[in-house]
C-alpha cells in the first residue's frame, strides 16, 4: 500500500507568521522611535470607527442620511475634545448651552 503524501506547503502557526510579518515589516512597525509625529498606536483611529460599527450593528443601519450625519458629527467633535483633553461631559454640557471649549476658538 503506497503512503500518501501531503501536497503544498506546510502549514505555519499563527504566532509563526506575526513574528515573519514582524520581521518583513519591522521598519514600520518601529518608525515610533524615530519619527516623533508618528503614534505608537493606532488605537484612537479604531476607537472612532468602532462606535459606528457598534450603532451599525445594533440597529442595522441609520434611519435617515441626516441622522448618520449628526451621528458621525457628534462623534467627531467629541473625539476631538477628547485629543484636545477637554472631557466628554464638559464638551457636551458647552455644546447644550451653545458655546465651544477654547480649543475650537481661533487664537489672535
Amino acid at each position: 500500500i503506497p503512503t500518501t503524501r501531503q501536497r503544498g506547503r506546510v502549514k505555519k502557526t499563527k504566532s509563526r507568521n506575526l513574528l515573519e510579518r514582524l520581521q518583513n515589516y519591522e521598519d514600520d512597525v518601529l518608525r515610533f522611535m524615530i519619527d516623533k509625529a508618528v503614534p505608537f498606536t493606532n488605537n484612537q483611529g479604531e476607537n472612532d470607527l468602532r462606535m459606528a460599527k457598534v450603532q451599525q450593528k445594533i440597529s442595522g443601519c441609520f434611519r435617515s442620511e441626516y441622522g448618520a450625519e449628526m451621528f458621525f458629527g457628534l462623534r467627531s467633535y467629541l473625539s476631538s475634545c477628547k485629543k484636545q483633553g477637554v472631557s466628554g461631559s464638559t464638551a457636551l454640557t458647552l455644546l447644550l448651552n451653545g458655546m465651544l471649549p477654547n480649543i475650537f476658538i481661533p487664537a489672535e
